[in-house]
């Protein structure tokens, strides 16, 4: 196609990441203008004018606060604002500029307690967005706070999960959640779509996926699981369905779906969940029937049983009725 007459391209929706930033402007040849803004907002809330010079534009940030918006990172559990570089809730001061939703209807409570009273002894406007501000000032949306994984304390934006996984050259987009645990509070769990052609074995992917996480972020990111995909959940407006992947994930009601766009890739979700788990039963018998197995031999000298005996034991310790196929 003849792109000559396109001078700028300006996104919205989902956060933009740097990979996809650099992608299109190297294929579009032009400037690639992200912007930031939400429905009760009316019209962006962080943005660059069209004619920012390209040495000001940073890939993956949609830019700086626009006029009549104070906005400032704070900490969702103190509401004290935090300094450049550290990740909490971005949040507006008040008054906002005109052209905000100013109430709900004939619920004038319920708005005042849903957007202004979620940080603690402040009184601001929260996005709900998890975000960081570089030295420089620009801004970084890094996911919805309800989207947030906490691992044993530690706060990770799904974003920096996935730009993270989606720097493989073989990964064309993913899904990061996170699942209930009863010691880290959460675990985190990675969807990933290969790109058609690729010729890598499904277990060599997801080794080197994991080792760009760790090398990344660090071992406090280590997903539980690593799954690939044909196709992520997406509402019809291009917003990846994290709740509903969770859903499944957790065995839990899927909720509204009147927004999503393709039914088979939830189904898809369901198998690829089902066969993990499946394995995961695999192990554990595996583990116990070997345990079993050295139990026996340590406390006798020697070993003459059946094998199969120790696998039936071990099923019967875990509680996993004898007619599910492993």
């Amino acid at each position: 196609h003849d792109v000559s007459c396109l001078r700028s391209l300006f996104l919205a929706g989902e956060p933009l990441d740097e990979s996809t930033s650099n992608w299109i402007r190297e294929a579009l040849g032009v400037p690639v203008i992200d912007n930031y803004w939400q429905t009760e907002s009316g019209w962006p809330m962080l943005a660059l004018p069209a004619s920012t010079r390209h040495g000001e534009i940073k890939p993956g940030s949609p830019g700086l606060p626009c006029f009549g918006y104070r906005l400032t990172i704070v900490d969702p559990e103190t509401g004290e604002d935090l300094p450049r570089g550290q990740k909490g809730v971005m949040a507006c001061e008040l008054p906002l500029p005109p052209g905000c939703l100013s109430t709900i209807w004939q619920k004038d409570q319920l708005f005042e307690e849903h957007y202004f009273q979620q940080i603690p002894g402040r009184h601001l406007f929260s996005t709900f967005d998890y975000a960081e501000q570089d030295k420089d000032g620009y801004y970084y949306i890094l996911g919805r706070t309800d989207d947030v994984i906490n691992v044993a304390g530690h706060r990770i934006g799904t974003r920096e999960l996935e730009e993270t996984i989606n720097s493989h050259a073989d990964i064309a987009e993913s899904a990061a959640i996170g699942v209930y645990d009863e010691i880290k509070g959460q675990v985190i769990q990675c969807f990933a779509v290969v790109r058609q052609g690729t010729a890598k074995e499904e277990s060599e992917l997801k080794q080197e996926i994991l080792q760009i996480i760790l090398r990344h972020l660090g071992a406090i990111a280590r997903p539980a699981a690593i799954h690939t995909v044909k196709l992520l959940p997406r509402t019809r407006s291009g917003k990846i369905l994290r709740r509903a992947i969770q859903a499944v994930v957790e065995g839990k009601h899927l909720g509204d779906l009147s927004t999503l766009e393709d039914y088979m890739s939830l189904e898809e979700l369901k198998l690829v969940v089902a066969e993990s788990k499946l394995q995961e039963l695999r192990n554990k018998v595996r583990n116990l029937a070997f345990a079993i197995w050295a139990r026996r031999v340590q406390g006798g000298g020697g070993y003459f049983g059946d094998a199969s005996s120790d696998w039936i034991t071990a099923r019967n310790e875990l509680g996993i009725p004898q007619d599910l196929l492993l």
